[in-house]
């Protein structure tokens, strides 16, 4: 960050109060920071707050007399290295998708030659709209990196996708940026499975596991900083959603398996999830009561969907298949039985005999039909990392 120039276009939403800390944040990592407003956006933070943390002019129109008889729009557009649009409403990205240039801020982004980054920030409902949806794939078609925002509560009572990303992530993206590193996965789709799955008994019990989905959602937050296209599919947890990946949340095996066809073809397929192996045959309509009378209703169990073998399977299938399997005993045995039983590439296996579901780290063996490696006990981002770098090499 130090010497280089960013352009930072400040939204006209509530979060564009995060810019302030932004621009600080900027500034303390030795980076300078020139600062565009939108006439929405002076009505949530002022021209000279910003002037005063960055030490710089801040502009806010593109009829400035002295700036425009030397074409000032255009030199700020490529006098820096990056620029950053923060928060970026879903309006300035419909504008900046249909290349409208009707302000400063929009007439330098359609003159720059520079890299863009826009972080988003919204209602939950507009960044889920259609509309919205249309134009961050269009951004990104043509080369603008789109943040993927928060979820959370909102400044409108609603809570979701939405939330503008905290300043350091922000910064942390703006970093990765400048410093040009490596995407090794980008171009690739990357599916992932996670968190368990829930079997109704009757309209308020069900079969599940105590898997927490933290090892799957670290592992699709590594694809996605590796440069995948990562679409997540979630069974119930109540875990954020990384940035930069598309999440489809599912109850049920047959609700996960589904979800998992509908988001072929892929180049590569990670089932962390914990899928139940057994559902109740014939769910109860009504909650089934205690009488009193000793009686313990009998329940019938059938098998569930099995997605891994399915997929080995199928006609499109993944260049890179990866089960998980969650052992409690003769841990690699029973994944090398796995791996020849289920014809998937690889399998990781774990013991989950103590707290590794719900807990925050994990040991695994990667077992391959060359052989059996195995990782020291590590955080699950550590995990997730050492596992999409060995990921990243298979596909190349």
């Amino acid at each position: 960050m130090q010497g280089k120039r960013i352009l930072l276009i400040v939204g006209g939403g509530i979060a564009a109060y995060k810019s302030c800390e932004l621009v600080r944040l900027i500034r303390r990592e030795g980076g300078a920071v020139t600062c565009v407003l939108t006439a929405g956006a002076t009505h949530f933070v002022t021209p000279m707050t910003l002037a005063a943390l960055s030490e710089n002019p801040v502009h806010t129109t593109l009829w400035d007399l002295d700036a425009e008889a030397k074409m000032g729009h255009i030199q700020l557009s490529r006098s820096a290295d990056l620029v950053v649009v923060c928060p970026a409403t879903a309006d300035l990205m419909a504008k900046m998708a249909a290349g409208i240039a009707d302000d400063l801020a929009t007439t330098l982004l359609l003159a720059t030659d520079k890299p863009v980054l826009a972080v988003p920030a919204m209602n939950v409902r507009m960044w889920q709209h259609a509309a919205t949806r249309r134009n961050v794939a269009s951004l990104r078609g043509d080369g603008v990196e789109v943040l993927e925002p928060d979820a959370g509560p909102m400044a409108c009572g609603e809570f979701g996708p939405g939330r503008l990303p905290e300043p350091t992530a922000i910064l942390a993206a703006i970093t990765a940026t400048l410093g040009g590193q490596a995407k090794p996965l980008a171009g690739r789709h990357v599916l992932v499975t996670a968190g368990p799955t829930h079997e109704p008994i009757d309209p308020v019990r069900y079969i599940a596991n105590r898997s927490s989905g933290r090892q799957g959602f670290a592992i699709a937050e590594a694809a996605a900083r590796a440069g995948a296209r990562v679409t997540l599919v979630a069974g119930p947890v109540s875990l954020p959603t990384p940035a930069g990946v598309t999440r489809i949340d599912v109850e049920t095996a047959r609700d996960m398996a589904a979800a998992v066809d509908a988001a072929l073809p892929a180049d590569a397929a990670i089932m962390v999830a914990a899928v139940a192996d057994w559902r109740v045959a014939a769910e109860a309509g009504q909650k089934l009561k205690k009488d009193g009378s000793g009686v313990i209703p009998p329940l019938t169990l059938t098998e569930n969907p099995d997605i891994l073998a399915r997929l080995a399977r199928a006609p499109n299938r993944p260049r890179l298949l990866v089960g998980f399997a969650a052992e409690t005993e003769n841990v690699v045995p029973h994944a090398e039985a796995k791996l020849a039983r289920k014809g998937a590439d690889w399998i990781v296996a774990n013991d989950v005999s103590g707290d590794v579901m719900g807990g925050t780290r994990n040991t695994v063996h990667i077992v391959r039909a060359t052989g059996v490696e195995s990782l020291p006990e590590m955080p699950k981002d550590a995990v997730a990392a050492a596992l999409i770098e060995r990921i990243s090499d298979a596909l190349a």
